[in-house]
């Protein structure tokens, strides 16, 4: 029953999503205890994503993990504020939800510090409070707490942060984050959500109902292949952080861009018809895109 969920329960309702994602988590060729680490990590990713969505599991466990009542249990801004008090229990005390006492060794191992955990919150929370970005450097505002912290923890996890890797990783997060906006148009537009600069729309003359057709017009396509283009360039200058490190490490990194690279050729080949459903790359793409991202060639 919902109502009777243990820990565990709730831990692997949202880690087993790891298997969905647009490129590996955590694989299986990098250390056990990078793996087990990287999987903390994107535990606490996810259910947050999950609070922002709505797409917690049914039964209201989560909720009462953090403290929260029944009654409040559907208000995602009183979740996350719940959980923003959780996670800081991650670095100076016990925390409650299962998945946040899962995160404490991995901080304490890895020197882990709140800002990028506080930043994936805040992305969050301005999902419930702003729905429209006007220009492309407000969207690059957003994705500087929604997506680059990601790869900020990586770095820290795997104790290859510098500056320029710093750098060169938000390059690269960024432009995933971006093209996974364009891979789900239609189902932000469901939610009411639009990441596409309201700018570019006006540019290319496309309305918010042009969303909210089944096949994607001309001018939308257009437009989607411009931010498309951007997130590749974004891929490009990122790209670098491959051959700055070593070994399992430049694998797992060639794979992130390589993600991207193939997820935007396959938008491309779709012809940027993205409304009908998030268009993926095939897996021999995608493997060919990592052999041209460890040469260097892209």
């Amino acid at each position: 029953m919902t109502g009777t969920r243990t820990a565990p329960d709730l831990e692997r309702a949202t880690l087993d999503k790891a298997a969905s994602e647009n490129f590996p988590v955590a694989p299986f060729f990098l250390p056990r205890a990078w793996r087990d680490d990287l999987m903390a990590v994107y535990g606490f990713a996810r259910l947050v994503d999950d609070i922002g969505d709505g797409d917690l599991a049914p039964g209201g466990a989560d909720a009462r993990a953090l403290g929260v009542s029944a009654t409040d249990a559907g208000d995602r801004l009183v979740l996350l504020d719940a959980f923003e008090t959780d996670l800081r229990r991650v670095f100076d005390g016990t925390p409650r939800h299962p998945l946040l006492r899962r995160l404490q060794p991995t901080v304490r191992r890895r020197a882990l510090t709140p800002e990028p955990f506080l930043g994936l919150i805040a992305a969050n929370r301005q999902d419930q409070l702003v729905t429209r970005y006007e220009t492309y450097d407000d969207l690059l505002a957003y994705c500087e707490l929604s997506a680059n912290p990601v790869g900020r923890l990586v770095l820290a996890v795997t104790g290859t942060a510098t500056p320029e890797r710093i750098r060169l990783s938000d390059a690269i997060c960024t432009a995933l984050q971006i093209v996974e906006h364009l891979q789900d148009v239609a189902e932000d537009f469901g939610r009411d959500r639009i990441y596409l600069p309201a700018e570019d729309m006006k540019r290319f003359h496309v309305r918010e109902t042009d969303l909210a057709a089944k096949i994607t017009g001309a001018s939308a396509r257009a437009l989607v292949a411009y931010e498309a283009q951007r997130a590749r360039d974004l891929l490009n200058e990122g790209a670098p952080l491959v051959g700055s490190v070593h070994g399992r490490l430049k694998l797992l990194l060639a794979g992130f861009v390589a993600g991207g690279r193939a997820a935007i050729d396959a938008i491309a080949a779709a012809e940027f018809d993205v409304l009908p459903g998030p268009p993926q790359p095939g897996k021999v793409q995608l493997l060919r895109e990592v052999g041209v991202t460890l040469r260097g060639e892209g």
